[in-house]
Parts: structure tokens; sequence; C-alpha cells
């Protein structure tokens, strides 16, 4: 096992630093010897002979003119004593960080603005010169690889014009904050791409960036090539969603295939597809990419979520999400969940949802088919005031890491005010990284808590009830009925899968009731606005179970 031995030199008592760059290193296998604050040259020198480390962490944080001068003397005595013939690294404030390099002695010079994932890197020996895409994996699985123990780090972005989401792409990327841009693309271009003669002008920009050929595909893609290299991807559209996923895996290598079951189409009127046609349709492009390789997201629950429908209908989407990916033959299936959804969940009965999701869905987990945890913030959550907005980021985000996700993905704080500008998106993701570093430290294990416990139980015992009741809507010749288009789009029109902002809706019921109750949204009476289980409202459908 190779050694590193660090401390303060000395007068200097900060020592966070050392403690975090130690703390790395034994993630990642190396034996750690801590000299502590405020460590005499000839301390230094002592535990070096008696130690025999391969490499030495050498930190100060004072005036950068103190600093400099104590460095020589440390470098003059270490070559004096001829103990130099052995790795050394500097970690400092970027003032003598910058001094410390012209000394020609530190192997590497560390200032704090470094990524978490440059430290790691060049502690397990791999290359970091951050100039080149071999640097950096890129495909999903090799950089969540890399990326451990840290999450990979997504945002969305998509600017009114290409020309300032191409600017915005370069500059996120040169920022080296995030892992993941998924491009936000206009209502016009996820519905009619290949269809010039239906895009309305006055459309243009409605939602994200107007994307009309796949030049610009490729320009989007080209801008991301420096910094850190990041992956790229984007949803899946609203129409030809299979030309458009071989366009997007040929143009900007879609990182992974982002799609639903019952959304995009004449449900949310984000589409021209019917229901069943529409599910049918998803299925297909689950298959396609599974067949390739590709990761496959379905981010399904969050649209129910959003609409209030009660948390039970939640767990059961977020389920049938990773059943058809799996039926479909996906084999590294990315199970997005998002917090805050509806807003005025308690985090407690949040987490307790979450928790229920996963447990059910990775009950399908195995050697063929791989389930990611990707947490994010709720869209719908975030308060006008951006200083508001920031502190609720932060605490989002932190609650997110009690489920170890894979994925985190930032929803910038601005969001509630106006579409995030590549500035704020730069922003969003440190305050994002800090939660999420503050947390692999140490956090409280949330799930532990035992009303948290008696919530997922709850709804995993509820959200059984409901699947049953779906598997006696199908046909009897129907062997899967969790996986039949014609089975899950009646689920929708007989009210077992519903949501008040359904209300009115040509397809769904739109008849259940929800309220926030102790913090979880449930299913209510309509005349009492008393809670009622899912028996009791699946029997008011006239569906027993």
């Amino acid at each position: 096992m190779r050694t590193v031995l660090a401390g303060a030199l000395g007068e200097d008592a900060h020592v966070a630093g050392v403690a975090s760059f130690l703390r790395l290193a034994e993630e990642v296998g190396w034996r750690t010897v801590y000299l502590g604050p405020a460590v005499p040259i000839a301390h230094f020198l002592e535990s070096i002979r008696q130690h025999n480390p391969d490499l030495v962490a050498v930190s100060y944080r004072l005036t950068p003119e103190t600093g400099e001068a104590l460095l020589k003397r440390f470098i003059e005595s270490v070559r004096q004593a001829g103990l130099e013939k052995r790795r050394f690294v500097f970690g400092g404030t970027p003032p003598l960080v910058e001094r410390a390099r012209k000394l020609e002695f530190f192997e590497r010079c560390f200032s704090g603005e470094e990524p978490v994932e440059e430290v790691i890197a060049y502690l397990r020996g791999e290359l970091w010169q951050g100039t080149t895409e071999k640097d950096f994996p890129q495909t999903f699985a090799e950089r969540l690889m890399w990326k451990k123990p840290f999450p990979l780090i997504r945002h969305h972005y998509g600017r009114p014009t290409i020309e300032e989401t191409i600017e915005g792409i370069r500059e996120v990327a040169q920022a080296r904050v995030l892992d993941v841009i998924s491009l936000g693309i206009d209502q016009d271009a996820q519905e009619n791409f290949f269809h010039p003669e239906r895009q309305d002008p006055r459309r243009k920009g409605a939602g994200g960036v107007p994307v009309r050929t796949a030049e610009e595909y490729r320009a989007l893609y080209q801008a991301s090539r420096c910094g850190n290299y990041p992956l790229m991807r984007a949803y899946s559209g609203t129409d030809d969603q299979l030309k458009l996923a071989q366009l997007y895996v040929e143009t900007f290598h879609n990182a992974w295939c982002a799609t639903s079951i019952f959304w995009f189409n004449q449900l949310d009127r984000r589409g021209p597809l019917g229901l069943e046609e529409s599910i049918r349709v998803h299925q297909e492009l689950m298959r396609w990419h599974g067949e390739r390789n590709i990761p496959v997201e379905v981010n399904e629950p969050h649209h129910w979520g959003m609409r209030d429908a009660p948390d039970v209908i939640y767990v059961v989407t977020s389920f049938l999400s990773a059943y058809n990916a799996k039926a479909m033959g996906v084999k590294d299936y990315i199970a997005q969940y998002m917090f805050n959804s509806p807003a005025g969940l308690s985090d407690r009965m949040d987490l307790a949802k979450i928790l229920a999701c996963i447990e059910l869905s990775e009950t399908l987990a195995d050697e063929n088919f791989r389930v990611y945890r990707q947490a994010r913030t709720g869209l719908l959550s975030y308060p006008v005031d951006p200083d508001a907005a920031r502190g609720h980021l932060a605490a989002s985000v932190y609650l997110q890491m009690a489920i170890k996700p894979h994925i985190v993905h930032v929803v910038g704080a601005t969001e509630a005010h106006h579409a995030t500008t590549a500035k704020e998106l730069i922003e969003s993701v440190k305050i994002a990284r800090r939660a999420i570093e503050n947390a692999l430290r140490g956090a409280p294990d949330m799930t532990a808590d035992p009303l948290v416990q008696r919530r997922r139980d709850e709804l995993v015992r509820e959200a059984r009830i409901t699947l049953e009741a779906i598997t006696k809507l199908a046909g009897p010749n129907i062997s899967d009925p969790w996986a039949d288009p014609t089975t899950l789009a009646r689920a929708v029109t007989v009210g077992i899968l519903d949501a008040p902002h359904l209300k009115g809706s040509p397809i769904a019921k739109g008849q259940i009731v929800t309220r926030i109750i102790d913090g979880m949204c449930v299913g209510v009476d309509p005349q009492t606005g008393k809670p009622i289980s899912e028996a009791e409202r699946l029997a008011r459908l006239g569906i027993s179970v």
C-alpha cells in the first residue's frame, strides 16, 4: 500500500485542506500519515525518514510572501538531508500556489480551485492534463466509474438562440464543473424537427434552443469539446422519436435516452400521438436503445407528482418505468427521482416516498439489468427569491444524497424566475457540489428514521395493491399486463392512474382529489377531505382488490 504523509508547514494552523486531501487518498487506497498543524521543517524531515512515504503533501495558507520564503527553506532542507527522491505536492491559496509552481520542486500544486475528480485522478495515478478528450471518459458507465465516489452531475441547458447556446456550452465545459449537459430543445424541434412545414416561426426558442438542422446539433456538441469534455444528452422528442434517436446518436453521441411511458402525447398536449400509440412508441424507443447498449432513463413518476398525484401513484409509476425498461431489453437503466414533487411534501416523507420507489424498482435488478439512481430537485419547488432559491437548492441536494445517487441532476436556482444562463448554471452546480462533498464526508443516515421507514413500508404495501389492480384490467390473452400498452392505457382512462391536474382531460379521469397531510401527498374523500386507502379509492372506481 502506498503511503502519503501530510501536514501544514511552519506556523500555519489551517488543516482543512490537508484533511480533505488525506480523506480522498484513503478512499482510493492510500495509507495516510497526518502530521497536523504548524509542523516545523525539522519534524517534517524526521517524519519522512521514519515513515518513508511515497508522497509528501505540504500545505501553507498564510501570507504568500512568508509562505514562499518558508517553502524555499523547506526545499533546501529536504535536499540537504538527501530526501528529495520521492514525490512532493503542495496545497495552498491561489496566490501562493502560483509562486510554488515557479520553484519547480513540487510534482503538483493544488489551490482548492480544482474539481474534486481532478484530485482523485491524480491520487489514482491517472493522467489528468485537462486538455484532450482522452483524459475524460466519454460513455456513461466509464465516466461513472472514473468519478467515484462522487456522483455524475448533470444540468439542463438551452437558450433561445443557437449562438448563445453554443457560447454557453463552451463556457460551461471550460468551467469543468459539469459531467453531463442536457440539451434543452424548444418544443417545435421536439415535435416538428422532421416537419418544417409544421414549424411555427412565432414559437421559435420557446422552452429551449431552436435546433433545426443536424449541423446545428453537431455545432452544439463541438462546443463541448473543451474543458472537461462533458457528455451530452437530450430528451427524446414527442414525434418521430426513433428518427430523432438515430440523429442524436450520430450528431452528439447521446449519452443516454430519456423517455417516458404515459406522457408527451395528447394526454399532456405535448405531442400528436394518442395515449396507447404513444406508449408503444416509448417502448420501441427503449428497445432500440437497449439493442445498442445505450442507457435509458424513464422520467415518468415526477410527471404525476408535479400534477399533485398521491405518493402511491408516484411509486407505482416509478416501478412501471423500471419494469418496462427491463421488458424492452434495456441493460443500463437510470431511475430518475425528483424530490419535492409536489412541492409541499416534508423532507421526511419525501425521502420515504423515494425509498419506496427504490425498494420496488431495484427488486428487478440482476446481472443483465443494472439500475442507477438519479436524484434531482423538484422543478416546481423553487422560490422566486434568488437567495431563498439557492438555499433550497443546497438543502434539497443534501437530502438527495441520502439515497446515494449515481447522478445528481442539478436544477438551476433561477428556474422559478427565468431559464438558466451559463453563468447561473455554473453557480448552481458549485452550490450543489459543495452540498454533495459535505454529505460524502459523513452525513447522518436519514433513511434510518423510524417514521421514514414506516412510511416507506406503507407506500410499498399500497403500491402493490395498485399494481394488482392494473393486472385485473388485462384481457385474457395478455401474459404481461404491466408491459402491455392497452392495459397501461386503460389504467389511465379508468382512473387507476390519475392526478388532480388532469381534470378536464379527454383521456384521463381527472377525478382524484389529494391533499398534503403531515407532509405526505395522499388521496382524500372529496366530500370530507379525509385520507382514504388505495383499496377504498379503487373500490369507488369499481375495482376490487
